[in-house]
């Protein structure tokens, strides 16, 4: 079953991925934000920005996301604060505005701190939906044994999208391709069912389709 046969169940959510130039949301920026109405799929963001002026860049991040220090720093991009006004315009329209992810804190964190920077109006809340206590859920439930490293979950975004079928999420990553990835991996892990017709020719393991 396809994302278009499964809109309008009154499942809202905002499926939402963050790429940024470290992991400090008080000194670093985002460079691109990539989101997916869960209830409407169809319904997607993605844009990229210059970073705002005076912050930190970790070059380990750059790695990860692919961005060049010349790219995030160009004139030709859209500014942080007009990326958060596209994106909250975007989001106020959607019934439920929940951020979900595989690492919501880290997204919400980065949003949050951007509306605040530019005095624009913040609607998220503090509660979210994360990706990984579901994937976890699912293991618990169908008596699976939880991987663990150094006595804690080893549940990653990769960990999850292997189970569910998929790929791991390509390198480097981009903001949009990883919303729509977990958003996918939700998709499967709550209704066996899964939301894109791109990943149409990963099959849905069995063990999704019965629980």
């Amino acid at each position: 079953m396809l994302g278009s046969n499964r809109e309008g169940l009154g499942e809202g959510m905002i499926v939402c991925d963050v790429e940024a130039t470290g992991l400090d949301r008080k000194v670093n920026s985002i460079v691109s934000l990539g989101a997916v109405d869960f209830e409407h799929p169809r319904n997607i963001f993605y844009r990229e920005c210059r970073i705002f002026k005076g912050a930190k860049i970790d070059n380990a991040a750059l790695r990860v996301n692919g961005f060049s220090i010349k790219e995030i720093k160009s004139l030709n991009k859209i500014s942080l604060k007009q990326l958060m006004i596209e994106f909250i315009r975007w989001a106020y329209k959607i019934n439920d505005i929940t951020i979900a992810g595989q690492n919501p804190g880290f997204d919400l964190g980065f949003i949050a701190s951007s509306l605040e920077r530019y005095g624009l109006e913040n609607r998220f809340r503090h509660r979210t939906i994360d990706l990984h206590s579901e994937c976890y859920d699912f293991h618990i439930r169908n008596k699976m044994r939880v991987p663990l490293k150094n006595s804690c979950s080893a549940i990653s975004l990769d960990y999850t999208l292997k189970l569910v079928g998929l790929m791991e999420e390509p390198r480097p990553h981009n903001a949009l391709v990883g919303a729509k990835l977990e958003a996918e991996a939700f998709s499967r892990l709550l209704h066996g069912k899964s939301l894109f017709k791109e990943y149409g020719a990963f099959p849905i393991p069995r063990r999704l389709k019965s629980h």
